[in-house]
């Protein structure tokens, strides 16, 4: 795995950099093979001296992504690894069974024994319990927040009317909004 870690207010430092590659590289044991991926690490120190460690691992088939916020870097880093190792045990099985009724892999995790952890409940089916049809209206980015915010959902489907694609607008966990464009 080729790691990519940046900082905003803080210098990633020599020991920063060894210890995000030390934790993250527990992840390879869930694989069969060690995937030949980008990992991306954000740090971010907020004046509050609060700090937030944001990990992005795009792995073929599947992105692994988590984020921490505490006020010990070292302490986000560990808690980002167990996040993401937590990620990985519950969705390992789904995975192989995808991948081995596709014919593709045979599989993309290792059956890792760790008698230590508390058995995980696995889902079976992943159930549609719910469809909706719409007719997308045409409109600008504000507009559809502010349908968004009327309706009190957590994002909005429509069709942007100044490049007529399909875009979704969505309510950030910081309270800002984000957009996602269709191409």
């Amino acid at each position: 795995m080729n790691y990519n870690i940046r900082g905003e207010n803080i210098e990633v430092t020599p020991a920063i950099r060894e210890y995000v590659e030390k934790k993250i590289s527990r992840l390879e044991k869930y694989f069969t093979e060690t995937p030949k991926a980008n990992v991306n690490v954000n740090l971010k120190v907020y004046s509050d001296k609060k700090a937030k460690v944001e990990v992005t691992i795009p792995i073929p088939h599947l992105v692994l992504r988590a984020e921490e916020v505490n006020a010990d870097m070292y302490a986000g880093i560990d808690l980002i690894t167990d996040k993401l190792e937590r990620q990985i045990r519950k969705h390992k099985t789904k995975v192989n069974r995808k991948f081995r009724e596709k014919g593709g892999i045979s599989t993309l995790f290792n059956v890792v024994n760790e008698p230590t952890e508390p058995a995980i409940e696995e889902e079976t089916d992943l159930e549609v319990v719910r469809q909706k049809s719409f007719d997308l209206k045409p409109m600008d980015n504000e507009e559809a927040i502010l349908q968004m915010n009327m309706l009190g959902h957590s994002f909005y489907v429509f069709t942007n009317a100044e490049t007529n694609r399909t875009n979704v607008v969505y309510k950030r966990k910081d309270g800002r909004y984000g957009l996602i464009e269709a191409h």
